[in-house]
């Protein structure tokens, strides 16, 4: 996930754009009927499970929207990066 540039995870995503709003965890809790504990555990990476809804309300209220896209491919074997000349 990029954001300026910098490459994110969802919750340091957030984090950030709370930040940048000057909003308190306890504030955005409050604004989507969360805990500070579940703002926290967000950013962290530490709550078990969110429900997706949640987190895309927390985007859509930064002016984001929540897409999903393919994953690249697998990793390149050896043979792969041998082929495109890696250690060359």
């Amino acid at each position: 996930m990029q954001f300026g540039g910098e490459m994110y995870r969802l919750g340091e995503l957030i984090k950030q754009l709370r930040k940048e709003h000057k909003l308190s965890q306890q504030a955005l809790a409050q604004q989507y009927g969360m805990s500070r504990a579940t703002i926290s555990g967000i950013e962290n990476d530490t709550v078990s499970e969110i429900g997706i809804r949640k987190v895309e309300a927390i985007l859509n209220g930064f002016g984001y929207e929540l897409t999903a896209v393919p994953r690249s491919r697998q990793r390149p074997t050896l043979d792969n990066l041998k082929e495109r000349g890696f250690h060359d």
